[in-house]
């Protein structure tokens, strides 16, 4: 059953959320893959744009977005 997010979510408890971006099967989303050479830099521009969008889209504010 959901919930609404109001319920889920308490911003007094926990002001801050880390969120994080995984791909699976040891693919990489962004930077050079080690074990391959290629190169997935290309898409760190586009991911950083929907985050942004997609977060003003629900009004939650980005603390900071880290290159790893």
């Amino acid at each position: 059953m959901t919930q609404a997010l109001d319920i889920v979510v308490s911003v007094a408890d926990t002001p801050y959320y880390y969120v994080v971006s995984r791909c699976v099967r040891r693919t990489f989303l962004c930077g050079i893959d080690r074990e391959t050479g290629s190169n997935f830099e290309h898409r760190r521009l586009w991911i950083e744009g929907r985050i942004r969008i997609l977060f003003s889209t629900f009004t939650i504010d980005i603390c900071a977005l880290t290159n790893h």
